[in-house]
């Protein structure tokens, strides 16, 4: 395996690993805590979230992408394509929930909180959770079957 496969891999792995610990942070702890935020405030908590947010998944999610792509169009030796597809297809079910599902919901709630917005989010991001949680353990093989001898 040549040096910019291994950092391919390498890059892969930490962006999606990231993802998947911010995306469990967000399911168990943050989406629940809506919740106590109190209608007054909730506007304004939602729309700062939305932007902070971006700040820290976007660049995330844009690298993650951008490796899940290159592991596709340029073939890692010995890993074969089998799971570069599998991880590219996963993602994009993630992307396609997060435009269909979690952003509309998003919406909603810069206006102000809405329990059954609230609890649809919940709900719908478990998609989200077990897909990054999947790719996890994608990114995972992929080192692994890559990795010489």
């Amino acid at each position: 395996m040549t040096g910019g496969a291994s950092a391919l891999l390498a890059v892969h792995l930490a962006a999606t690993a990231a993802m998947v610990g911010l995306i469990w942070f967000v399911q168990v702890v943050h989406y629940p805590l809506y919740r106590m935020v109190g209608q007054a405030q909730f506007a304004a908590y939602e729309s700062a979230h939305q932007r902070l947010t971006t700040w820290v998944v976007g660049p995330l999610m844009a690298v993650e992408a951008m490796c899940a792509i290159s592991l596709l169009l340029f073939p890692v030796d010995g890993l074969g394509k089998a799971l570069p597809i599998v991880g590219l297809a996963l993602l994009a079910a993630i992307h396609v929930s997060t435009a269909l599902l979690q952003v509309p919901a998003h919406r909603v709630l810069s206006g102000g909180y809405d329990p059954d917005v609230a609890d649809r989010l919940v709900a719908t991001n478990w998609l989200r959770t077990c897909g990054w949680s999947a790719r996890v353990a994608i990114a995972i093989a992929m080192v692994l079957v890559a990795l010489p001898g």
